[in-house]
């Protein structure tokens, strides 16, 4: 059983790093007086430290992220320590981080109770990370992560929408995966929503969304964000008939919304033994 908080998160602007570290641990707060214990945030929350560049700066897409290069440790260790006081498993979503190759690569950390446990790069671009961005692929593969209520997996935002990927994962015995997404208008949320449902299903896993939300015009990355936090599942049985488990009401916010819930994984993974259908058993049958 596993007492999850999703985000909807909106990008507010903070101008230091002091009201940024107030406003995350004013959410991690409110998801854990939930009873949460796993916490995920979107794919580049991240983008939130360029609030402190100066305008000129934090209005260039390359000179944005290039500029808070030196800032992703302080982040992560706000990150970290947060996990470690709240004794919660905290995902905070994705950050564009330069590598010792020259690449920048879009990466999601996840730190559990003792610290950081690993982290997950984004393995396919969209064209805009690609031709607009310049940011390069994952090519470290796909890693799993054992906790006490089941093994997780992270694929980001457009990943959700590659079978094989998560075809990977659930051969490795992920439980749960983890998409931070961030997308800029309703058909993108609507492609990341169905590829996660479909996800779900396929490989009769559970797959938790969280996705940014809202207009952040001082950023040319994340200017506007449409999605909803959602827990998708296989349609079977003891599960909601829609597959979906649980979603946020709004489409886009101005304000960051936790979607809180609980869910006990391993009544997920018994449907592969024991559902109405055997997907994931039939899998190989489609190769013909």
């Amino acid at each position: 059983m596993v007492k999850f908080a999703s985000c909807q998160y909106a990008f507010e602007l903070f101008e230091d790093f002091s009201a940024y570290a107030a406003h995350l641990e004013g959410l991690v707060v409110e998801a854990v007086e939930r009873g949460s214990e796993l916490l995920l945030l979107p794919e580049y929350s991240a983008i939130a430290l360029t609030g402190w560049l100066e305008e000129a700066e934090r209005g260039d897409l390359h000179k944005s992220i290039a500029a808070i290069q030196p800032l992703i440790p302080r982040w992560l260790e706000l990150c970290e320590t947060l996990a470690r006081l709240h004794a919660v498993w905290f995902c905070p979503g994705s950050a564009p981080v330069l590598d010792p190759d020259g690449n920048y690569r879009n990466r999601a950390y996840l730190f559990g109770p003792q610290g950081l446990v690993g982290h997950q790069d984004k393995i396919i671009m969209t064209r805009f990370e690609r031709e607009k961005w310049f940011l390069a692929a994952g090519v470290e593969g796909l890693r799993h992560f054992d906790t006490p209520f089941g093994r997780l997996g992270i694929l980001i935002c457009y990943d959700n929408e590659f079978p094989m990927l998560a075809r990977k994962l659930a051969e490795d015995g992920v439980d749960l995966v983890l998409a931070p997404s961030c997308t800029d208008t309703e058909a993108g949320y609507y492609r990341v929503r169905i590829g996660a449902q479909a996800r779900a299903l396929e490989n009769q896993m559970a797959v938790l969304v969280s996705p940014t939300a809202g207009f952040a015009p001082w950023s040319p990355a994340v200017d506007e964000n449409f999605g909803r936090a959602a827990l998708y599942v296989p349609a079977d049985y003891g599960m909601p008939a829609s597959g979906i488990f649980a979603e946020s009401e709004a489409l886009t916010t101005q304000t960051s919304v936790w979607l809180t819930g609980e869910i006990d994984l391993q009544k997920v993974a018994t449907l592969r033994r024991e559902g109405q259908v055997a997907l994931y058993r039939d899998w190989p049958e489609q190769f013909i």
